[in-house]
């Protein structure tokens, strides 16, 4: 067993405690980039992996780990399953991010800290990202319990409770954590065990991978001959990648011909596959993957890429630059909008992993048509977030479906 077998993505307000929940569940702490280390906040999306271990000796919880050998009792433990998870930001800004991390989780860890009152603002739009994405297996994780009283705690778990009444998180458990000091880690292991099942994946379709990430893996000063192909990382939602194969990435690489921007499809062939650093000969769902391919290192620097989607040449849904779209407003808004959208209001959309932004050209009754400046490329069934401008301010508006 060499790939993880699903995702999981931690979700919830700035400086509740994620990427240490990471850290402490993977040894990997997921914010690894020097600007993210800066300002002590993730900014990209950080993903890592661990595995889980239950020991045949201890009793529940205290037999699950994240050690072969158990913690406990230095028992052998057997190998339950791999897992990836997802390190999106909380910030409110970031808000985009963790819409495109939401369309390759199979399951999330909804973080929400003790020491401040629930809910925070992010925690309402978290949970409306969640209810958009029909993210059903969820756990919410109650950290940093240690910082208040035992009463704190029960009065904090009470308002968790209410403030998930009605939603589609409303029987999820909640779990209390310690998680800069591992404290309570063994119970959530056993909740994700029972609460995130793996999920019923078809086999035989035709292969898609969302793209979240794309390197430049060679150091500064590499011969060329010694020139390693770009690398693009992200998940596959359905069928098999092998190495060899050609691939098709959509909408490609931004090109400027003539003062005027443009994205040109790229074809290449899969070089390598690997699940964090282990070698595979082909991918399926399940887990992150790293595709190296014989690109040019320099289209897929810095993320580049990330919001392409990978498949094969004659396969491969259609992009857009222009769209008519169905807007759904969400339930739970914490502002006041304008019912109407009117011709030249930017909005955000989110589409898989992409990100654009667009202008409203005009409300139909159909819908709303909308002109975007970096074009998607996403399945005519597919599902996009909609974010509008309120208070000088980027909000989660609610969920668009295309209908021309």
């Amino acid at each position: 067993m060499t790939q993880a077998e699903l995702n999981i993505g931690t979700i919830g307000h700035v400086d509740h405690g994620k990427s240490t929940l990471v850290q402490a569940l993977t040894g990997k702490f997921p914010d690894t980039h020097s600007e993210e280390l800066k300002r002590g906040i993730t900014i990209k999306l950080g993903y890592s992996q661990a595995t889980f271990y239950k020991c045949p000796k201890c009793p529940e919880p205290q037999c699950y780990s994240t050690q072969p050998k158990c913690p406990n009792c230095g028992s052998e433990g057997t190998e339950l399953r791999k897992v990836s998870f997802l390190d999106s930001p909380g910030h409110e800004t970031l808000m985009a991010t963790v819409i495109a991390a939401s369309s390759i989780m199979d399951g999330a860890l909804f973080v929400i800290a003790a020491n401040e009152e629930c809910p925070q603002p992010q925690t309402v739009e978290h949970l409306m990202i969640l209810e958009a994405a029909g993210i059903k297996n969820v756990i919410v994780v109650q950290n940093k319990v240690d910082l208040v009283a035992e009463e704190k705690a029960k009065t904090h778990y009470k308002q968790i409770k209410e403030f998930l009444k009605g939603s589609l998180l409303e029987n999820a458990p909640v779990i209390p954590v310690v998680a800069n000091v591992g404290g309570n880690l063994d119970a959530l292991i056993q909740a994700i065990q029972e609460t995130i099942p793996l999920p019923t994946r078809p086999e035989g379709q035709i292969p898609r991978m969302l793209v979240a990430r794309s390197f430049d893996v060679n150091k500064p000063g590499t011969d060329i001959p010694k020139l390693s192909g770009g690398v693009l990382g992200g998940s596959i939602v359905q069928g098999e990648f092998k190495i060899g194969q050609e691939i098709m990435i959509l909408p490609g690489s931004l090109r400027i011909k003539k003062n005027k921007e443009h994205y040109e499809p790229l074809t290449t062939k899969i070089a390598a596959l690997f699940a964090e650093k282990e070698k595979l000969t082909e991918a399926k769902p399940g887990g992150l993957v790293a595709v190296g391919t014989q690109l040019d290192p320099a289209l897929t620097h810095s993320d580049s890429l990330v919001g392409n989607v990978i498949g094969l040449k004659d396969s491969m849904p259609p992009v857009y630059s222009e769209i008519t779209v169905e807007i759904k407003q969400m339930p739970r808004l914490l502002q006041n909008f304008p019912a109407a959208f009117k011709p030249n209001e930017p909005l955000v959309l989110g589409a898989g992993t992409a990100t654009t932004v667009g202008f409203v050209i005009e409300q139909k009754k159909k819908g709303v048509k909308i002109v975007l400046k970096k074009p998607i490329c996403l399945d005519r069934e597919g599902k996009l977030a909609v974010l509008r401008r309120a208070e000088n301010r980027w909000r989660l508006y609610g969920t668009a479906k295309i209908v021309q």
